[in-house]
């Protein structure tokens, strides 16, 4: 098993260049006209891939052996499956190739055939094939949307439409027979998404449902954000179909300028194109995808429901293409296109996969996943385990090599994926070690553009990337969103705001190996935080990063580095510390204070040599408020930056500006997002923020605190707040502080709990909460109290 590291790029993508150099490869042609019995020659093509895998074998190994892909759709019966038999060497590599980039298709789907007749309100129907199942519908190439209600609505940004009434009995009243629709509901945090299947009514027109498993930290639905769909009397917006597999009857309602005499109608039949299933022992080797578009794999929501450790998702172990056991394989210049699930999934074991030039768009599911599997974890907690610090392994990084080691995504466009589930990021890494994500740009993502999972095994550079339009449906995340809920998080028997300093001072990064760098990007998030890093999110550098509008946020987690960052009309947001957690904050550009929640003071190992922008500012000046939030800042001023040319983008500092002085260093304003000529032509690149823009408003809810019983509480308000405390919306209490000798601290009270209701009585605000306690003055009362994303009650006295 080789052991080499390859930062920037794979070996596989070397690779891929070697047959052009040879005059001894093996070609073999295939086209969707031709046929199986033919030699493979491009004068007598084979028509299908499985017969050109078969010519393939016969030189695998042996010699370079190229099979040239002619223009056309490959509609598979079956997914195209390679394993060792199919490998190449690193001198004779197997490539599968578009003879013209883009114009050959790989298709799970299948092309109908269809005579169309009138129904009724403009409705129209066709007989199908005998048995034909499909989640989807493509005509002319566009996927139409299942009959559904609310109607889509491309200007809505969740669920392109949502109604509360979604599955109401005076709703449901109107289906004769719901079974076989679906909900889809928002988590009440908004952290994501559920789904269910309808499996029928009663006679009170109450819907029954199975599913909901698609989310890791489960919760009750979100009240008003929810849709069905597949219901046949939703029908009744152009686009919107409904297929009948006991009558074998398809109704279509057409879009726009369809006409259904001409139309290409596509139905989808497999969830997977293409894989390569090995294992760590015996390998799929050097084969390469190239220049090929692949579409129509089915969608795979109600099966994404494996917990994953102790993340907020459930996963699928799938996609369009899959990787499990591969090592030196490409996926280079390819199209995903309108895809149901994952469009790439690189599972458990896999060296040097690379994602090179490719353009996803519009999967269901997420654009790259690299997974590992639980067996290469040696505390595989889940949220029910409560685990002790005495029991624990303490043995260093993995357990055995069954995870993503050393892959790259390069020079990638990816978009509008996470279509169906919610769950998801434009690429996602977790269980895996040393994965780059490089020269990306990736937006109009519903999460994370970026998501990286759990500390386990760290090492990921992410670099000239642009993310941006994200977070645009759930809440509580970032352009960039990571969190490390590794072993020392949460565990019982530690004091972990002194193992830094004593003989555990490793603990916190026995899953997170090796630094993770996330340096030279351009980030934008209007719904959070443009970098997030959550929960234990540890062993960090944080470099060269351009942020146009959330800041970046640091909670709790150690050994973090945050340097040489620009953070446009924000700030730093320090969230819930561990004392003594080691993060360095220096020399960094800011434009208003920081946004510290519960971070004791001083900050971290160090937080120095910063400037906050201050337009216009004649002179420098200490940055005085700065120095009373960390505690520290005694080298740190307010002064004008003095920007190139920020209406352009250009947030280098010119010579002679003060930042210069204080250590902050220039780095290239051109250079994020993708570099391939073809990509660039079509890449957007995000909104620029106004020149002097305003920070983002206070909430609504923001109050002066009150003392009750010796406490001091607020209303919970803002988004830092919510995230802060792991609640799901701007309501209750907020505990600031308790003094020890205080009534609210002998009845149990902490800082940083949610009061949410007083003896049955929600208490949204500090007024609710004083009106019903003085209403049970010499009384005792219950209060139900969130503490770290948990419930509890406690018996309060009132004098």
């Amino acid at each position: 098993m080789t052991t080499r590291s390859v930062p920037l790029r794979t070996a596989a993508i070397i690779v891929c260049l070697l047959p052009a150099l040879r005059a001894d490869a093996a070609d073999i042609f295939v086209l969707p006209e031709g046929k199986d019995e033919a030699a493979g020659t491009r004068e007598a093509p084979v028509a299908t891939l499985h017969r050109a895998q078969q010519l393939a074998r016969k030189h695998a190994g042996k010699e370079p052996v190229t099979v040239h892909l002619l223009r056309g759709t490959y509609y598979l019966s079956e997914p195209l499956v390679f394993t060792p038999a199919d490998s190449g060497t690193e001198k004779a590599p197997v490539i599968y190739q578009a003879e013209v980039e883009g114009e050959a298709v790989i298709s799970g789907g299948q092309r109908l055939n269809l005579t169309w007749e009138p129904h009724e309100r403009r409705i129209f129907k066709t007989r199908t094939p005998p048995g034909l199942t499909t989640d989807q519908l493509f005509v002319n190439g566009q996927q139409q949307p299942m009959a559904r209600y609310p109607n889509y609505d491309p200007k809505q940004r969740i669920y392109n439409g949502y109604a509360a009434d979604a599955i109401s009995p005076a709703r449901a009243a109107r289906w004769a027979d719901p079974r076989g629709g679906y909900l889809h509901a928002m988590h009440r945090a908004m952290w994501g998404g559920f789904h269910y299947r309808i499996t029928g009514k009663n006679e009170k027109n109450e819907v029954t449902l199975e599913g909901g498993w698609q989310n890791n930290r489960p919760a009750p639905m979100h009240p008003q954000y929810r849709f069905v769909e597949n219901i046949f009397e939703e029908l009744d917006a152009p686009g919107e179909w409904f297929h009948d597999a006991k009558t074998n009857t398809l109704y279509y309602q057409p879009a726009q300028g369809v006409d259904l005499r001409t139309a290409v109608v596509e139905t989808v039949r497999l969830r997977e194109l293409v894989s390569f299933r090995g294992t760590a022992e015996k390998p799929v080797q050097y084969i390469a995808l190239k220049g090929i578009a692949f579409r129509h794999a089915a969608r795979t929501f109600m099966d994404t429901k494996e917990p994953l450790l102790r993340t907020d998702w459930a996963i699928y172990r799938g996609g369009a293409i899959f990787f499990d056991g591969a090592e030196e394989c490409l996926l280079g210049d390819c199209f995903i296109d309108q895809v149901g699930g994952n469009a790439v999934f690189v599972n458990g074991y896999g060296q040097f996969i690379g994602i090179a030039g490719c353009h996803i768009a519009n999967a269901g599911g997420n654009g790259v996943m690299f997974c590992g599997a639980l067996d290469a974890v040696r505390e595989p907690i889940t949220w029910k385990d409560h685990p002790t610090f005495e029991k624990i392994d303490k043995t260093p990084g993995p357990k055995t090599s069954h995870f993503p080691v050393n892959c790259a995504v390069n020079d990638c466009l990816i978009y509008r994926v996470g279509r169906v589930e919610k769950q998801v990021a434009g690429v996602a890494i977790d269980i895996a070690q040393k994965i780059v994500v490089r020269h990306c740009s990736i937006y109009d993502v519903p999460r994370a553009g970026i998501n990286i999972g759990d500390g386990c095994f760290g090492g990921h550079l992410v670099t000239n990337c642009d993310v941006f339009d994200t977070v645009k449906e759930t809440g509580d995340h970032g352009s960039f969103n990571s969190w490390g809920r590794d072993r020392f998080w949460g565990l019982e028997g530690v004091d972990l705001n002194k193992v830094t300093l004593g003989e555990n001072k490793d603990l916190p990064l026995l899953d997170v190996e090796k630094t993770i760098v996330l340096t030279n990007n351009r980030w934008r998030c209007d719904h959070g935080w443009d970098i997030d890093l959550d929960d234990g999110s540890s062993k960090y550098c944080v470099q060269n990063n351009l942020c146009l509008n959330g800041g970046i946020k640091f909670r709790e987690g150690f050994n973090r580095i945050c340097t040489n960052n620009i953070m446009v009309n924000n700030s730093f947001h320090p969230h819930v510390w561990y004392n003594n957690s080691q993060d360095d904050v220096r020399h960094n550009i800011v434009f208003t204070d920081y946004r510290p929640i519960r971070v004791p003071q001083p900050w971290g190992w160090d937080c120095d040599y910063n400037i906050k922008h201050v337009p216009g500012l004649a002179e420098p000046r200490p940055a005085a408020a700065l120095q009373k939030q960390s505690g520290r800042d005694w080298q740190s001023i307010e002064a004008d930056a003095m920007f190139v040319d920020p209406a352009k983008g250009d947030y280098r500092v010119k010579e002679g500006s003060h930042a210069l002085r204080l250590g902050f260093k220039n780095f290239a304003m051109d250079e994020f997002g993708v570099r391939k000529p073809s990509l660039r032509a079509i890449a957007r690149t995000p909104e620029l923020p106004a020149v002097g823009g305003k920070a983002a408003e206070k909430s609504k809810r923001a109050d002066a605190p009150i003392e009750w019983l010796g406490a001091k509480l607020k209303n919970l308000a803002g988004e830092g707040e919510v995230s802060a405390t792991g609640m799901f919306a701007e309501t209750g209490v907020l505990v600031v502080a308790v003094p020890k000798d205080s009534a609210a601290a002998k009845t149990g009270l902490r800082e940083g709990d949610v009061i949410l209701s007083c003896d049955g009585h929600p208490t949204a605000d500090t007024a609710a909460l004083a009106a019903r306690t003085k209403a049970a003055a010499g009384k005792n009362v219950r209060l139900n109290v969130h503490r770290e994303q948990k419930r509890l009650e406690l018996t309060v006295a009132i004098p």
